[in-house]
This record gives structure tokens, sequence and C-alpha cells, in this order.
């Protein structure tokens, strides 16, 4: 027996208009009064450590003689790295580089003349009082490009906090002049974001000549690190 289904539809469609209007109502947008402000956080502190670059490059007729000598030359600056008291965890080499020297004359093709290695030596001088005697000891040995010196802190984690701290009072204080002027009460905060600069003086001497017969005078001066967050709170009436 076949059982008609139309008197069962008026049900269905009250059925589902009930479904629908029991959910709840989703907000479009966030009504909230807010503001964002911006504070800045610096730590300035005399630095405890450096880093050098080094360079080691050679030249000869044949490629397998360009690198041997590179690397007795290397070998020679390491050792007496080691002896002045620099850990084996403060160097690191890299830059590796093998290649042709070529000649290059009008009216005939370009031919190999020779070939030139190069090859990079990270130094960590924790003590720098040793930092000149360390250059003048890299140089003697063989190492004869000088491509950067940067000073820093060993444990940057202080100042960074430090810098944090300062930023968000910072913010804070913008926030509550702001908040006065206007006649509304700071709020809870809603949102936190923050960037971190870190950085000081330091000389540079990019892909220069090092001949130095006297221990290099050396100035350390003083290494930044600041902070930006950016906070947002709610207004309140």
């Amino acid at each position: 027996m076949r059982i008609p289904l139309t008197p069962f539809l008026p049900l269905m469609a009250l059925a589902i208009g009930l479904s629908v209007a029991a959910l709840p109502a989703r907000a479009d947008s966030d009504t909230r009064s807010k503001m964002t402000v911006t504070g800045e956080g610096r730590v300035d502190s005399a630095p405890d450590m450096a880093v050098i670059t080094l360079g080691v490059a050679t030249e000869a007729q044949t490629a397998a003689a360009a690198l041997s000598e590179n690397s007795t030359r290397l070998a020679a600056v390491l050792d007496r790295l080691r002896a002045s008291g620099i850990a084996d965890r403060d160097l690191q080499t890299s830059g590796l580089n093998l290649g042709p020297q070529m000649e290059y004359a009008e009216g005939r093709a370009p031919r190999i003349i020779g070939y030139a290695a190069s090859n990079n030596l990270t130094v960590r001088v924790r003590d720098l009082s040793a930092l000149g005697g360390v250059l003048d000891t890299a140089v003697s040995d063989g190492a004869n490009t000088f491509n950067g010196l940067t000073f820093g802190l060993s444990d940057p984690m202080p100042a960074l906090d430090g810098a944090r701290t300062a930023a968000v009072a910072d913010a804070r204080r913008k926030a509550q002049m702001i908040a006065d002027a206007a006649g509304v009460r700071l709020g809870d905060v809603i949102d936190i974001s923050e960037s971190v600069n870190s950085g000081g003086p330091a000389p540079m001497f990019r892909d220069s000549k090092l001949a130095m017969a006297e221990s290099v005078p050396v100035a350390g001066g003083e290494v930044s690190h600041s902070v930006n967050v950016s906070i947002t709170w709610e207004l309140n009436q």
C-alpha cells in the first residue's frame, strides 16, 4: 500500500524553520573600541666577544698546486690560532673556491693561465684584549684577506629581555597618555607583537689585503639590542 507524503511536508518545513531560528546570530565584525600603540626599548652593552672573518687566497699554475698551497697556509693559520688559545668550537672554515684564471686577448680565444683557490675562516674571539694579537697571528701565518669584523655578546638574552621590558613600558606610557587626553580608559590587552633588532658599531673591511706588522688596535664600543612592540588595547568609556 502506498502512503501519501503530502501531509508530512508542512511538518518538515516547520522543523527546518525551527532549526535555522535556533542558530545564534554571528557577529559580522569586532565592534569594540581599540587603540594600537608602538613602543621601543633599547639596551646598549659593552661587547664581550668579536667575530672576525679572514681569508686565504692562493694562485698556482695547476689546480692541484693552488689547492695544496691554500690548504697548507690555512692549516698553519688554524694551528697558530689553536696555540694562542682559540678553541676548536670557535673556528669554522667556509666558502672554499677553486677555479681557473683566464686571459682574454683581442683576436684570440680565451686561455687558462693558472688557477686560484680561496677559503674563508671565521674566528670567534672571546677575550677582546687578545683580538689584535689574533689578527697578527692569522696574518703572519698565511691569511691574506680580511672580510669582516663584528662585536657582540656571548649571551644576548639579558639585554634583549631588558629591551622588551622597556618597550612594553614605553608603549603603555604612550597609550595611557593618549587615553587620558581622549577621556577614555584602557581596558584589556587584545594583541601584542614584537620585532627585534640587534647590532652595533663595528669596523668592516671588505675584500681588503692585510699587511700588519704590529698588534692591530681595535675598539669594541657598544652593541645595541632594540625591541619594538605593538600593543592593542580595548578602550572603555
